[in-house]
């Protein structure tokens, strides 16, 4: 999925995301809530129509602003009190207000509140973190009153096998219409995260999706299939794609480098996105280093394209069982 946190994908129109490959895109609770506000997105026609994107929206709870916004933030067992990154303003957000906003906000799917917790954090630390997940999953299951909506739980528990077995155990009792894996990708480093990862999906349905939130790499994302995830959402083909970074099957290219300044090459062989079809790396190179802004689109383009050509290619190797192998060589 891609990320339009504040309610687009940036740099990249949704016909444009539409020509990638994304079927599904996700926005973040606690941004919209600050800007342009949910009173604005329901004058404007809801979020479907302010993102101009007809297909499935996934609002993240703005769960994650606890810990990127730890410093902004107060958080006790009831919820959380956000000091606004814009103005200082001070937001409460708890369980049933964040469901409540994402109801009026209108996403497909949507988020139960959660606590994701620093890296490394002792188990008592963790501990709290997983008893106020699961109580804010229930308080999230009771306000939730859009039925028209997907309602995920979290898992939280950092890289404790034991609180991430409880926390999976108690979300799964309550019944939701799908699972995610929080708390992860803050610093454990890749063998720990697939670890947990792995360790997680033992405990969750399989007959219901299985969302590892903001990963990752192209390896992170191999391995966590291989582990038992189904979806996956994560801020780098666009985040990279802004600063000249190309993901392609060959691994990264460094488009501001002058060893492309004469390279008539596209990105990447056979891809067949609109930057690849149109443009050379020695373009793409002197868009970047003059300041244009049609340099940081177009490698946004490839790498979201590069990606759902990745889930693509996953899919089908999956439906003819080759997938096992070929992520081995993939991850050596």
């Amino acid at each position: 999925m891609p990320v339009g946190t504040a309610g687009a994908v940036k740099g990249v129109s949704p016909q444009q995301l539409k020509e990638t490959g994304a079927e599904i895109v996700l926005a973040n609770t606690y941004h919209l809530l600050v800007r342009p506000g949910v009173d604005a997105v329901e004058a404007l026609g809801g979020l479907h129509k302010l993102m101009a994107w007809d297909g499935p929206i996934l609002t993240d709870s703005g769960g994650y602003q606890i810990f990127s916004l730890s410093g902004l933030t107060r958080v006790d067992d009831d919820g959380v009190e956000f000091a606004s990154h814009v103005d200082g303003a001070k937001i409460y957000l708890n369980a049933e207000i964040v469901t409540t906003i994402q109801n009026r906000l209108g996403a497909d799917i949507i988020m139960c509140f959660d606590e994701c917790a620093h890296f490394p954090s002792d188990d008592t630390q963790l501990n709290k973190a997983v008893k106020r997940t699961i109580r804010w999953a229930q308080q999230c299951k009771q306000a939730h009153s859009n039925k028209s909506q997907m309602l995920f739980g979290i898992v939280q528990g950092g890289i404790n096998p034991d609180l991430r077995s409880y926390c999976a155990d108690e979300l799964v009792k309550l019944g939701f219409d799908g699972y995610a894996i929080g708390g992860l990708s803050v610093g454990e480093g890749h063998a720990d995260m697939i670890k947990t990862v792995a360790h997680t999906t033992q405990f969750l349905p399989k007959d219901k999706p299985r969302y590892l939130m903001g990963v990752g790499t192209p390896g992170d994302i191999i391995a966590a299939v291989k582990a038992g995830v189904d979806m996956f959402d994560c801020v780098l083909p666009t985040r990279n794609g802004r600063n000249a970074f190309a993901f392609t099957e060959n691994g990264a290219l460094r488009l501001r480098n002058n060893a492309h300044i004469n390279d008539t090459r596209s990105i990447e062989a056979g891809c067949d996105c609109y930057c690849c079809e149109n443009f050379s790396r020695g373009a793409l190179r002197h868009f970047f280093n003059v300041g244009e802004m049609l340099g940081p689109i177009l490698v946004s383009l490839h790498n979201l394209r590069f990606y759902q050509r990745l889930m693509g290619k996953i899919r089908q190797l999956i439906e003819k069982n080759e997938f096992a192998e070929w992520s081995v060589e993939q991850l050596k």
